[in-house]
């Protein structure tokens, strides 16, 4: 998975180190939210940080929150997606 296979549309939020925008996936059409975490600059405990907030998304399952899919990193921009 890579960020070429979506088509980006709106922002819908921004924080400190990361940014979500609507997109739609390529290969089936699906409409999802996508979390870019810029990686550049962060010390070693805030990339942990990022990788570990990954991890528990993954291990939800909750109907009041939207399903976790999957995590990649980008190396050309040096960003966890």
């Amino acid at each position: 998975m890579s960020v070429a296979d979506f088509d980006f549309f709106e922002q819908l939020g921004e924080g400190a180190y990361s940014v979500v925008f609507r997109v739609r996936r390529k290969s089936d059409q699906q409409i999802y939210a996508i979390k870019k975490v810029r990686m550049q600059g962060l010390k070693d405990k805030e990339k942990e940080n990022s990788v570990n907030e990954v991890r528990i998304l993954a291990s939800l399952d909750h109907p009041n929150i939207i399903a976790y899919k999957e995590a990649f990193v980008d190396t050309a921009s040096n960003s966890l997606w």
